[in-house]
């Protein structure tokens, strides 16, 4: 079962530079196809007239600008390239063209053909300084009003030249120039757990702690009486058994226990030492007060 999607398939890149080369000609410098990406360079002077082209060539049909790019390559004649992003939507394909220039010759402006390219060059015009002859607004778009140089290009200082803070003895926003705490150092890409066969600078006169003192070993605990063997001599002689013997008596063994179970052993009902003979009273006869 076929699916059915509502955006078309993604055209392959076969015989797209053919096509491009004989829409092109004598506009096209240098194509490639690498990493599943089209490539296409053309002369600089030419650059609107082969945006055209591919836009309404059929086959091509690159109708759409997605992005301008900036890349600096500081050791070329022209360092700068500028890379435009393409995309058919009628085919659902994308290439990228580009041209070469330097910071002096002007890139033509393709504002005519898109204008959301204005944007676009002014970007790529404050990153690195390329000029797009016909862009009827080149100025800054993401740095500072007098911001100096460009921040992408490979030369410009990671610090900057200048640096932005509020003066509170001026009242307002000053520029003044980068200070810095204290000077870069230069680091390598060695193994961070290897370390460095050198001493920085200012790590000379680091002294590493001595390692804490070990704590003292606990002493060896003490051995257990071993049970002597048969006939083994004793550690006593004859005399200290005797001596040990005798002023040591063994107590008698108690057979009855201590209870008293009977009045004759405890006594009850018999006076006391200090008690006379109780009277007794005679049987029959009332005492005073008594009724009758």
């Amino acid at each position: 079962m076929t699916a059915v999607h509502s955006a078309p398939k993604f055209a392959p890149n076969d015989g797209v530079i053919d096509s491009a080369a004989a829409a092109l000609g004598d506009m096209l410098v240098a194509s490639e196809d690498k990493v599943g990406e089209v490539n296409l360079t053309v002369a600089r002077d030419s650059l609107v007239a082969a945006m055209v082209a591919l836009r309404d060539t059929p086959g091509l049909e690159y109708q759409q600008l997605m992005e301008i790019a900036g890349v600096d390559y500081l050791d070329r004649a022209e360092r700068f390239d500028v890379v435009y992003c393409m995309l058919s939507l009628t085919r659902n394909h994308r290439i990228k063209v580009r041209v070469t220039t330097d910071e002096v010759q002007p890139v033509p402006s393709v504002t005519g053909i898109w204008p959301v390219a204005g944007w676009l060059e002014r970007e790529v015009y404050d990153m690195y300084g390329v000029l797009f002859d016909g862009n009827t607004d080149l100025r800054r778009i993401l740095t500072d009003y007098g911001f100096q140089g460009h921040p992408q290009r490979k030369d410009f200082p990671l610090t900057g030249y200048v640096e932005l803070r509020y003066s509170e003895e001026a009242k307002r926003v000053v520029y003044e120039p980068v200070q810095l705490a204290q000077d870069f150092r230069n680091f390598d890409f060695m193994s961070p757990w290897e370390g460095a066969e050198y001493i920085l600078p200012g790590d000379e006169k680091y002294v590493a702690p001595a390692p804490p003192a070990a704590p003292p070993a606990p002493p060896p605990p003490a051995a257990a009486p071993q049970p002597q063997d048969k006939g083994a001599p004793s550690p006593i002689t004859a005399d200290d058994a005797l001596k040990a013997g005798a002023t040591k008596k063994p107590k008698p063994r108690v057979t009855k226990p201590k209870t008293s179970d009977s009045t004759a052993e405890t006594g009850a009902g018999k006076a006391g030492p200090g008690d006379g003979p109780k009277p007794k009273q005679p049987t029959g006869i009332k005492g005073k007060g008594q009724n009758q």
